[in-house]
């Protein structure tokens, strides 16, 4: 093996992917990116065991899911940055014991808002832990294995997603739905263990030592008050907050644009390939955000699948994920990104419009499992090559920042899309528990999800241009 730049700052060399070394580093990243994301998924199926517990409404509902997605996307560029500076091990390993205590807040929650809060303190361990997944996979393995390695991961990850919405359904009817979040305790527990004794260190060491705090300060008000308006779009103070947030953000890419050592380096989307990646995760992800808020109360509310029976119904993603990843990873090494990432949206797409028919008694076999299983197959077409091609495009010393931004992009899309979508349909107070006036709820937001998924697609075909090759041109590093 050759000693290289891959495990920045350590001196240790590349690790090769199918050994004992390379696969525990994968096992770490995998449970790590599938911690965080599944109290992503899991929490819409218990949304409305929450609800009814603790006396919730649609505003309510909509700031549980929210909460954590708020500080996740302000964040994840802070935990990126601080990952190439400190160590993207001890940055990431510090988030998953931060993730798991504030797991045991939410788990202990006796009001709405109690669990609220305890979200956003999760938001904030998972803000820490989520970049250096990707970030740690693309330092320790060599430059050939990234693909295969980054698809392996996608797939599990997929998997970990996946799995999460039906075992969390069981878990609340055999349980509660605290448990949902009890049980990341011992899995970080794990997680941690496995970090220390397996994961190698690594770190960039040209990273600056000043701090862009204006960036991580402005970030945060911006979302935070776009998200406020959003959400609580009847209140006086909406407009106002709304104004704040645009303002914030604003000044955020102001600010970042002259920083001698910005949070979000712009110059990262000077990359023709790293712009529209991150394009389309925005329309992609916030159309997945929105499905999986809406079709998991519809299957509940409406249709009167029990929570167990409606996370089993996203069962296709995790079969999908772990049978194709990783071909779908080599594929687009091969031929390029450019035609998975522009089919993959627009299937998915067809796979919404076939879901705006699940209603009152749907059948699973004829009415969910056809639209699920089509967005799946475009789901695994789109997520590895999409994951490889933002990080490509990026030089190696920014590999955590990158991946910070990607995240980030995708978690706003859900954020904004999950804010958005209930007001813009109609939905409001206790109309969850409403199954007349849900449907047509749901039915107008998976329309419109469609509609986000299909324009991610066309993005994609028309941004990257016939000329993108199988691997994309990193940037030079800036000065």
């Amino acid at each position: 093996m050759t000693v290289t730049q891959g495990c920045q700052g350590t001196g240790q060399p590349f690790l090769q992917a199918g050994t004992a070394g390379g696969r525990w580093v994968l096992l770490a990243a995998v449970l790590g990116s599938g911690v965080a994301i599944l109290d992503g998924t899991v929490i819409n199926v218990a949304l409305p065991s929450i609800g009814r517990d603790l006396d919730a409404d649609v505003a309510e509902l909509q700031w549980m899911v929210n909460a954590y997605l708020l500080t996740l996307a302000s964040l994840i560029l802070v935990g990126g940055g601080l990952g190439d500076r400190f160590g993207r091990r001890r940055v990431f390993l510090i988030g998953v014991a931060w993730f798991a205590v504030a797991s045991l807040l939410c788990a202990v929650a006796q009001t709405a808002d109690q669990l609220v809060l305890a979200r956003l303190v999760q938001g904030v361990g998972g803000a820490l832990l989520t970049p250096g997944t990707l970030a740690i996979l693309q330092a320790s393995f060599r430059p050939q294995d990234r693909g295969r390695v980054i698809g392996q991961w996608a797939g599990l990850g997929g998997v970990a997603a996946a799995i999460g919405p039906p075992l969390g359904g069981w878990v609340v009817e055999a349980f509660s739905w605290r448990w949902v979040f009890l049980v990341n305790v011992p899995l970080g527990a794990v997680i941690i263990y496995v970090g220390l004794r397996h994961v190698p260190e690594s770190l960039d060491p040209d990273a600056p030592h000043a701090w862009d705090v204006a960036g991580s300060v402005l970030g945060v008000l911006g979302l935070g008050g776009v998200t406020y308006a959003l959400i609580e779009v009847g209140s006086p103070y909406a407009p106002l907050f709304g104004v704040v947030g645009l303002a914030a953000l604003a000044a955020f890419l102001v600010v970042e644009s002259r920083s001698p050592h910005p949070l979000m380096p712009l110059h990262l989307f000077r990359s023709r390939m790293f712009s529209v990646a991150n394009a389309m995760t925005l329309l992609v992800y916030g159309a997945l955000g929105a499905m999986t808020f809406f079709l998991v109360l519809q299957l509940q509310v409406v249709a009167g699948y029990s929570p167990w029976q409606a996370g089993f119904a996203l069962l296709p993603i995790t079969v999908m994920m772990l049978a194709l990843s990783s071909r779908s990873g080599a594929l687009s090494a091969r031929i390029g990104p450019r035609l998975q990432m522009s089919i993959g949206p627009v299937v998915c797409g067809a796979g919404a419009l076939l879901l705006t028919g699940v209603g009152e008694d749907a059948s699973y076999w004829l009415d969910v499992l056809p639209g699920m299983t089509l967005f799946s197959l475009g789901l695994v077409a789109l997520v590895a090559p999409l994951t490889t091609s933002v990080l490509a495009a990026a030089p190696d010393r920014f590999a955590g920042v990158a991946s910070g931004i990607n995240n980030a992009v995708a978690r706003t899309g859900s954020l904004l899309a999950v804010a958005a979508l209930p007001a813009l349909v109609g939905l409001s107070g206790e109309d969850y528990a409403r199954p007349e006036v849900f449907t047509a709820g749901y039915q107008s937001a998976m329309t419109i999800s469609a509609a986000l998924l299909v324009t991610g697609g066309v993005v994609t075909f028309f941004g990257l241009g016939r000329s993108t090759g199988a691997a994309a041109q990193p940037l030079p590093a800036a000065r």
